[in-house]
């Protein structure tokens, strides 16, 4: 598996595209997890940056979070608002790992309060899911085409024209 910081050494492109994006949605994201039955959800997160690895962190209790636990497949998605793309839009795929490391939960809350006044500080947190990458794909207008990058872990990212 990969984490942010291997990913965006290796697809700087798409992972340019994605943090750009994401700050741009006050870091809004769509993720797509797997339901009980198989079937996908879709819910609105603001993941979050921290040590260099991209956390899916929430509220608990939450459905999207319990289809995690079961199944940590995940597709996360840039929040589009634009039909013609003029920004970019990027889509990362992967899977999550609870990170039980309360030192780490600890850092975490402390700069999450520095940063936007919401007090985390000394909870427990049910998960705190880092992200492992398994592929990742961006699309930009350019001129009178799409590029569409693509990357998988081990290759370097590519792009494809699409007219």
């Amino acid at each position: 598996m990969t984490t942010w910081n291997e990913f965006s050494t290796a697809a700087p492109r798409i992972a340019g595209i994605f943090t750009r994006r994401h700050a741009a949605a006050n870091n809004l994201c769509l993720l797509a997890t797997v339901r009980r039955d198989g079937s996908p959800r879709i819910s609105p997160l603001e993941p979050r940056f921290f040590e260099d690895e991209l956390w899916l962190i929430g509220m608990p209790g939450t459905t999207k979070f319990r289809d995690l636990e079961r199944d940590p497949r995940f597709c996360l998605h840039t929040a589009t608002v634009d039909t013609e793309v003029k920004e970019g839009d990027a889509k990362l795929f992967g899977s999550v790992r609870d990170v039980r490391d309360r030192a780490l939960h600890g850092r975490f809350a402390t700069a999450l309060f520095e940063e936007t006044g919401f007090d985390l500080r000394g909870q427990e947190f049910d998960h705190f899911y880092g992200v492992d990458l398994t592929g990742a794909s961006s699309v930009e207008v350019s001129g009178d085409h799409l590029d569409i990058t693509i990357w998988k872990p081990g290759a370097p990212e590519y792009v494809v024209e699409k007219r």
